[in-house]
C-alpha cells in the first residue's frame, strides 16, 4: 500500500477513536521536542513534527493507536500489521 494512502488510513482510524492528530513544527532551538502523544483536557492528542516523512508519521500514529483494543474494529491488513508490530516493539525514548 502506498505510504500516503496508509497514512490516510491511520488518520481516519485516529479520528474514529477520538484521537486528535496535529501536525506542528517542533523545531525548537532551546530544547528538544519529539513527536508523540499526550492527553490535553481529557483528549488524547498525537502531535507530529510536520517535517517527518510519511513513514515516520505512520510509526508515530501506530505507536499511539497501539494502546487501543482494536479487536472489534475493522482495519485493512497493512494497518493492523503495523499496529501489532509497534505493540511488540518497545517505544524508543
Amino acid at each position: 500500500m502506498v505510504e500516503a494512502r496508509l497514512l490516510q488510513q491511520f488518520e481516519e482510524l485516529a479520528e474514529r477513536l477520538g484521537v486528535k492528530v496535529l501536525y506542528e513544527s517542533l523545531d525548537q532551538q532551546e530544547f528538544v521536542v519529539k513527536s508523540g502523544t499526550c492527553t490535553l483536557r481529557g483528549q488524547l492528542v498525537a502531535i507530529i513534527d510536520d517535517r517527518l516523512t510519511p513513514g515516520d508519521r505512520i510509526r508515530v500514529l501506530a505507536d499511539c493507536l497501539s494502546r487501543f483494543d482494536l479487536s472489534t474494529v475493522y482495519l485493512v491488513p497493512a494497518v493492523r500489521e503495523l499496529i501489532e508490530a509497534r505493540r511488540a516493539t518497545p517505544p524508543v525514548t
